[in-house]
């Protein structure tokens, strides 16, 4: 005969939810740290040393102290233009824009402390190097702050000015990422560093454009004109198709003429294969900010592919 089941101790009870209860603190752990890694945008400074990594690899480059200050810029950079900006981003994105606002002090700070650091370092990469650290801070200003007036213009910023606003990114990031290596290493600009050069800047066009999609709204609220903010998603989603293609040409091109070798060209087309699938899902998927998110991250993959590349051979 069958016997019945005995009920839990109380002693097992208590157990299980002292477990419970530390397993739920462990995960608010986790998104408080990511959270902070997110917003205060330390992980576009880690993907900036990742970008000049691979550049540094594609250049066939000796490795230097680049990586770390483009990272150092990209986090001073963008945490200026996040605290720039609170009162517009708090409707496209809130829950960041709350942490910079209650962290701002502490932010602001960091953010002089890197510049100032990242130009310090640059000093010992000579003359070429100085000069390309002083670029992201004189783009900002030119591109954020309202001087547009004084010439009798109906904008107000750079920032507000269709496909200008997100070319300029794009350039000033691309001198950075791929020239930065260039000069630490006291290398010459030959035919390769041009082609990652415009891989790099229309690759990233199509990176800023992403974004607007998530900051749509606002845009339209405050003037801003961006893609997605004139013509729509749907329509944005077709011109980034065409400025991905024009991407794919730039590396085929490359690869034709053996300016970079097929294992490279095989590298950036992975990260280029990535992005094409995120513009895909602009308007189809309601997660635009994960979507912005991840067409950040779509240098990663060649980082991959290229380790697994040295590793291997």
């Amino acid at each position: 005969m069958a016997t019945k089941p005995q009920p839990q101790s109380e002693s097992s009870i208590k157990r299980l939810d002292t477990n419970s209860t530390k397993q739920t603190h462990f995960r608010k752990r986790i998104r408080s740290v990511w959270n902070r890694f997110v917003y205060s945008s330390a992980y576009l400074a880690l993907i900036a040393m990742v970008e000049v990594s691979i550049v540094t690899e594609l250049l066939s480059l000796q490795q230097t102290i680049a990586p770390a200050v483009a990272g150092l810029l990209t986090f001073s950079v963008y945490i200026n233009d996040r605290l720039a900006d609170l009162e517009s981003d708090m409707v496209a994105a809130p829950q960041r824009t709350a942490f910079v606002q209650r962290y701002a002090g502490v932010l602001y700070s960091l953010g002089a402390l890197a510049y100032g650091l990242a130009v310090a370092l640059a000093v010992l990469g000579g003359p070429f190097a100085f000069g390309l650290t002083l670029i992201p801070g004189i783009v900002w200003l030119s591109y954020a702050q309202e001087w547009m007036p004084s010439l009798g213009t109906e904008a107000g910023r750079l920032k507000d000015i269709l496909i200008i606003n997100s070319g300029l990114v794009a350039v000033a990031w691309s001198v950075v990422i791929v020239f930065l290596p260039v000069a630490f290493a006291r290398a010459a600009l030959d035919s390769s560093a041009i082609i990652v050069f415009l891989f790099f800047t229309v690759a990233t066009f199509v990176n800023t454009e992403i974004a607007n999609v998530r900051d749509i709204d606002a845009d339209r609220d405050i003037g801003v004109a961006t893609l997605p903010a004139m013509v729509g998603v749907a329509q944005t989603r077709w011109i980034l198709y065409g400025v991905t293609v024009g991407a794919g040409v730039i590396l085929a091109a490359g690869a034709i003429s053996g300016i970079l070798s097929t294992s490279h060209a095989w590298a950036l087309s992975v990260s280029l294969i990535c992005l094409a699938a995120i513009v895909c899902s602009l308007g189809r998927l309601d997660s635009d900010g994960t979507l912005a998110f991840l067409a950040e991250c779509t240098r990663l993959p060649a980082f991959v592919v290229l380790t697994i590349q040295l590793l291997a051979f």
